[in-house]
């Protein structure tokens, strides 16, 4: 799955933020156009390293519960009476 575009609402807001950091922690004013040229080579950079942990992170959680529903189900089952033959 490729991100191609963000929500005009959430990448203002990213771009707000990139240059508030550039601000706050670097002391350089970051430009409009330069904020979002940083924010299209951090996605397509990390994007895919972040998107893919998240993949891995969330296919951990599926097998721990999988695994933990499997448990519930053997505890649901009723135990078999044992038959005794007579005369073996």
């Amino acid at each position: 799955m490729k991100i191609t575009k963000f929500p005009r609402e959430q990448r203002e807001h990213v771009i707000n933020q990139v240059q508030l950091y550039f601000q706050d922690e670097r002391g350089e004013e970051l430009g409009r156009l330069a904020a979002e040229q940083m924010l299209d080579f951090f996605v397509k950079t990390l994007g895919p390293v972040v998107y893919n942990q998240a993949v891995e992170d969330c296919r951990k959680l599926m097998l721990e519960r999988m695994s933990a529903l499997e448990d519930d189900f053997y505890t649901l089952e009723q135990p078999l009476a044992q038959h005794r033959r007579s005369g073996l």
